[in-house]
């Protein structure tokens, strides 16, 4: 991890959203230095499944060496913003530096985002951060080294970012634009950059959208933290850019990622917004490829499965004409499901392919004997998952994780998400079996 080197001791941070998660490591972080932290956050009040509040957050910081300010905060409302501002500046001299990190997140398409929805996302990612920078900047001016440090992502245009949960996108960029247009109206004067995470990070929001088990996907907070430090103390100077946590901290001699991770050395899920060759995720590919579940036809060829159009086809009495490549996926699937599949796993997947062999497949891991093939499943469906059919055939041999898949927009999932994380281990096991 990066060592802290004392440079911000006696400075003085307003963070918003510092009560908990990616705020509040940034804000240990720098209390380590001595700094003066201003938790400007909305709970005050112990919340029935988020941890942490602004006063819990402040004993914390000082526990690291800091002093704590705990201010509450909705960026939604500009009055509170501004007398959280004077309070900071009254407490502690002034303010040098901005922490945007408060941010609201629904991971839904148009017509399933609800006009509340957007208003929330637009009014704290978007607004909010204007307002907080517009309220802290004449202040930041008067400091010997000032930054503003949002936590938002590269403005990646690829429509795929876009196609699946627009209205989140929208306001993620939005305050990058903050970062684009603020950067040059005060280069000289003020250091605006933006911060992101190569990989998912481990936060309670994380565990909302992924479920249990996600986190071992993930790195822990402390690595934001560090690239944050590492930003936040370079020169005024060093303005206007958009930094990928892993990409700096490298620059800056960091070699062991493993202290980052939740559970070292297991494949870690790549952030929104960056585009990543899913092909590099895959582990031994060549082992796991469609062309060698072709060639386990000869295998189980006396077995039975069931076709597109619901017939059961012997593969015995018609050798010559090989299954297509999502039939030909459900039959391993058939072949490989257990007793101990179906008691480890418990649930009912329903699969809506669109493309070259499009249509309802399922897997059914919850009937005793469980079962897969094309159709509606025998018993309601607990997850439901919509995907094309080529990139249902990568997930299953090892190219495609469902969890890259959901994240880039590949697959869109209604229903048990805890049981869609399931998927991939099962997926896994399943593989191993070619």
């Amino acid at each position: 991890m990066l060592p802290n080197t004392g440079k911000l001791a006696g400075c003085t941070l307003f963070i918003t959203g510092a009560s908990r998660g990616i705020g509040k490591a940034i804000a240990l972080k720098a209390a380590k230095d001595g700094a003066n932290i201003v938790i400007a956050a909305k709970t005050a009040e112990p919340h029935p499944t988020l941890p942490g509040t602004i006063y819990t957050a402040a004993a914390e910081i000082e526990a690291a060496g800091g002093k704590a300010l705990p201010c509450v905060v909705n960026v939604r409302e500009e009055q509170q913003i501004i007398n959280a501002v004077e309070k900071a500046v009254k407490t502690f001299g002034g303010i040098d530096i901005l922490v945007n990190n408060a941010s609201a997140i629904s991971l839904t398409g148009t017509l399933e985002t609800e006009t509340k929805k957007v208003n929330l996302m637009m009014d704290v990612n978007v607004r909010g951060t204007y307002l907080t920078s517009k309220t802290c900047l004449p202040h930041l001016r008067k400091s010997r080294n000032p930054h503003i440090l949002n936590l938002s992502p590269p403005m990646n245009l690829n429509p795929m970012w876009f196609k699946n949960h627009c209205a989140y996108t929208i306001s993620k960029y939005g305050m990058s634009m903050c970062v684009l247009g603020m950067a040059e109206e005060f280069r000289g004067e003020v250091a605006v950059n933006a911060l992101w995470p190569k990989t998912a990070i481990h936060t309670a929001a994380m565990d909302m959208l992924g479920g249990s088990g996600i986190e071992k996907q993930c790195r822990k907070t402390d690595i934001l933290a560090d690239a944050a430090y590492c930003i936040l103390t370079k020169p005024k100077s060093f303005t206007g850019n958009f930094i990928i946590d892993e990409v700096l901290l490298r620059e800056e001699g960091v070699k062991d990622f493993d202290v980052y991770a939740i559970a070292p050395g297991h494949p870690l899920m790549p952030d929104f917004f960056l585009d990543v060759e899913t092909d590099m995720t895959a582990m031994k590919q060549e082992r796991y490829g469609a062309s060698q579940a072709f060639k386990e036809e000869k295998k189980l060829s006396g077995s039975q499965r069931e076709g597109p159009d619901g017939a059961t086809v012997n593969a015995e009495s018609a050798p010559a004409k090989p299954l297509s490549p999502v039939a030909e996926t459900f039959r391993v699937i058939q072949g490989a499901i257990s007793e101990e599949y179906v008691r480890s796993t418990q649930g009912v997947f329903q699969f809506e392919l669109s493309g070259d062999e499009g249509g309802t497949w399922y897997i059914d891991l919850k009937t005793k004997g469980g079962s897969a093939g094309f159709g509606k499943p025998p018993v309601t469906a607990d997850v439901v998952m919509s995907m094309s059919s080529a990139d249902f055939v990568k997930m299953f041999t090892g190219k495609l994780k469902p969890t890259l898949a959901f994240m880039s927009g590949k697959l869109r999932i209604k229903g048990n998400m805890a049981l869609a994380i399931k998927l991939e281990k099962m997926l896994t096991q399943l593989n191993s079996k070619l």
